[in-house]
């Protein structure tokens, strides 16, 4: 069983203050002492070419969302200095505490008796890692009130350097990748750690087209237009499921539903492997003893065998998309719902569950996962499954919190022009 992250998190603390500490741009004041505990916000980006995710961390770094990341790495810039660790040092474990499946690779130079711990940083689209020392580095991003970004910070970390071989298929420009599992060396556990804030934080994603999304560091509030209330409040939360040698983030499904009628499921199909989230994955990917009951029942529910064309790969359910009527919430589609442990659904509709291809086409977007044994989850949300949606990851009280926007606001709405 890997170390447990609040475990960790607490041996650490003391022996890494000096390492992670924030340096904010204003002097040392009360006013300042107070800024100490405000969230942080980054802007998230999609790139059109991966439907990867990107968040600025530097002046001139784009490093990749990755919610089953364990840690930060990146091909290291000039400016990257070395950290002197031990193989024993506290965050070295940290760094350690997950290893990627299938990563076979050793060495690397580390050398505890010179004080060179080594990591293995993973690419999440090719399966690839290497191994890579540990450095410290920033990460440049601002405070904020949930409306707006108040004061810039500059968060001290520690990041994996990789080399640049391992930024195959990552978004163009993208430098590495920022783990935001539930790790202790992944970066929203560090920045909660130097900026005093909650072990918690918000994802918008952004859909292709309009604009930015945004991540905050802390916790709330959000605020995603004038006049619009705290959108925080409208969470709905479902326990977060710890799963042996994984730091991603599962939550448990009692059952699927199309509308209110739930899929006709095999026996302990959903309790085998839970809902995994995953930002690394385009669309949702369903284990093939759930995918094929879902595909049929989706086509039978919708009923439109008018409309219906030829698939486009890797989809299995494309239609006619001037055939099906649009609605504020998407195509005039039956909405999938994920029915969670705590009586919550994760309701997808036409938005989050038909995606528009080649010409005047709208598919299912779910795909059947390739390898899929009673091990793996049941269903693997993907990206755009999430955008649009309000997610909270809340490490501290073990809960993601969720909530689907109304149409008339989304998660580019975000203001992140200064006020200050």
């Amino acid at each position: 069983m890997p170390p447990r992250h609040g475990d960790l998190a607490a041996a650490a603390a003391a022996a890494v203050a000096a390492t992670l500490l924030v340096l904010l741009a204003s002097p040392p004041s009360c006013a300042a002492a107070a800024r100490r505990r405000d969230a942080v916000v980054v802007p998230v980006t999609k790139d059109p070419a991966t439907s990867l995710y990107t968040i600025p961390v530097r002046y001139y770094d784009n490093l990749v969302v990755d919610l089953a990341g364990p840690l930060v790495w990146s091909t290291c810039a000039d400016d990257h200095l070395p950290a002197s660790l031990s193989c024993q040092d506290p965050t070295c474990r940290l760094a350690n505490a997950y290893r990627a499946p299938g990563c076979k690779v050793t060495g690397g130079g580390g050398d505890c008796s010179k004080n060179v711990c080594t990591a293995y940083p993973y690419n999440p689209v090719t399966g690839q890692c290497a191994a890579g020392s540990l450095a410290h580095t920033r990460f440049i991003a601002n405070t904020t009130d949930g409306k707006n970004p108040l004061s810039q910070v500059s968060v001290k970390a520690v990041a994996a350097c990789a080399p640049k071989k391992l930024l195959a298929r990552l978004p163009r420009g993208a430098t590495g990748v920022a783990g935001l599992a539930g790790s202790g060396a992944a970066l929203s556990a560090q920045v909660a750690s130097s900026q005093g804030v909650a072990d918690k934080f918000l994802l918008c994603l952004p859909r292709i087209g309009y604009g930015q999304g945004v991540a905050i560091f802390g916790g709330g509030p959000i605020y995603l237009g004038e006049g619009l209330p705290d959108f925080t409040t409208t969470l709905e939360y479902t326990p977060l499921v710890a799963k042996k040698d994984s730091p991603a983030y599962y939550v448990t499904a009692n059952a699927i539903a199309l509308e209110d009628a739930r899929l006709p499921l095999p026996r302990g199909a959903l309790a085998a492997g839970g809902v995994a989230l995953h930002t690394s994955v385009p669309f949702g990917q369903l284990r093939p003893d759930v995918f094929r009951p879902f595909v049929r029942e989706f086509e039978k529910g919708l009923n439109r065998s008018d409309a219906k064309v030829a698939a486009v790969a890797p989809f299995p359910l494309c239609y006619r998309a001037s055939m099906l009527g649009n609605t504020r919430i998407g195509y005039a589609v039956p909405a999938v719902r994920l029915m969670l442990a705590g009586g919550k659904n994760y309701t997808m509709t036409g938005t989050n569950s038909m995606v528009d291809v080649k010409g005047d086409k709208a598919c299912l977007a779910f795909v059947e996962m390739k390898s899929g044994d009673a091990r793996s989850p049941a269903v693997i949300l993907g990206g755009f499954q999430m955008e649009n949606m309000l997610l909270q990851f809340d490490v501290e009280k073990k809960r993601l919190g969720f909530a689907r926007l109304p149409f008339y606001t989304s998660c580019s709405n975000f203001n992140f022009t200064k006020t200050q």
